[in-house]
């Protein structure tokens, strides 16, 4: 039943997640960093409640290993949503971070020397070239989209070229942390619900460098048009309201993936998560109209399939609910 639970957690709390970052995103491109700062802020102060009993408990996994951990993590959260300044559509940013999972594979053959079955390297070269053909195709929108706008020339193009710079480097940069924490994880053991506490809590001061950007959305925010909550009998401005849902279905995402690594097999979380990125998409590309063409789909599903194979959830038909095979 928990189980369950769980993956109604994950599919409510993400998809609704995606939507209210899209309605934030669209009204202010650059409200990444406020947006993350929220939801740090939020997770952190829960954690402190509930997990670190007020700084009470001590950590198992050293601070200065969370530390580290932290800084890729932090950099992760702040470059992914500062793409979205760099001309990338929505789609195209969910796409790519989809391949994290093969490039945490592509890094633990280089770092850790790892090998893996050949349907492996084949779920590496379906997830590249299905990013690859929504790269381009997003990059032919760009110089069509260029075209009637006031920013003529190269410079949407050079903007939206840096925007996939960042995406790949926080791609690259988040398998890399998901080995670091493996290795931790190896040695000190599994303590998924403290490192969520110190992911979120230790970077807070990092987002005084980032606070004259914060503060400028702020005041955007609050002059945004006014909605009434019943609740409270009182108006609120739209944006805020926006936000406050963001950061509740990001916890909500966050604490039903927790429950499925509790409860789970690795190859069923990972499934459940994969399912709900392809949900996410197609929901944002209906509801928000986003462009969206026959090569695209293309695209969209060679990663998932690739991603799928990954998994080798085609072979876990047959296997038992733990993801171990039967016995002949």
């Amino acid at each position: 039943m928990s189980t369950v639970f769980a993956i109604l957690l994950v599919f409510v709390g993400c998809c609704s997640n995606v939507v209210s970052l899209e309605l934030l995103v669209r009204e202010f491109p650059g409200c990444g960093n406020i947006v993350t700062c929220a939801q740090f802020v939020f997770i952190a102060l829960e954690g402190l409640m509930f997990e670190a009993g007020c700084g009470r408990k001590k950590p198992v996994i050293p601070i200065r290993n969370y530390a580290i951990m932290v800084s890729m993590f932090f950099t992760v959260s702040v470059v992914n949503n500062y793409a979205l300044n760099f001309n990338i559509a929505m789609p195209l940013h969910m796409i790519f971070r989809s391949g994290s999972l093969i490039a945490n594979m592509v890094l633990g053959v280089v770092i850790l020397k790892k090998r893996y079955s050949p349907s492996k390297y084949l779920s590496i070269a379906l997830v590249s070239c299905g990013i690859f053909i929504c790269t381009v195709m997003s990059a032919k929108q760009v110089n069509v989209a260029s075209e009637g706008s006031e920013e003529q020339g190269f410079y949407p193009v050079i903007r939206w070229l840096v925007g996939i710079a960042m995406l790949t480097f926080a791609l690259l940069m988040s398998a890399r942390m998901g080995i670091f924490q493996e290795t931790l994880y190896k040695k000190y053991g599994k303590h998924s619900k403290e490192a969520l506490f110190y992911n979120h809590f230790l970077p807070l001061p990092g987002f005084l460098l980032l606070y004259t950007d914060i503060y400028n959305h702020c005041v955007h925010f609050s002059q945004s048009p006014p909605v009434l909550v019943p609740l409270i009998k009182r108006s609120v401005p739209m944006m805020w309201i926006y936000l406050l849902i963001n950061v509740i279905t990001q916890y909500v995402c966050i604490r039903g993936v927790f429950i499925l690594t509790t409860e789970c097999a690795s190859l069923t979380v990972t499934l459940v998560v994969t399912l709900r990125k392809f949900l996410s998409l197609i929901f944002s590309i209906i509801y928000f109209q986003n462009p969206f063409t026959p090569l695209h789909w293309v695209g969209t599903a060679l990663v998932f399939v690739g991603t799928l194979l990954y998994t080798e959830v085609w072979g876990s038909l047959r296997a038992h609910p733990d993801g171990t095979k039967k016995a002949k």
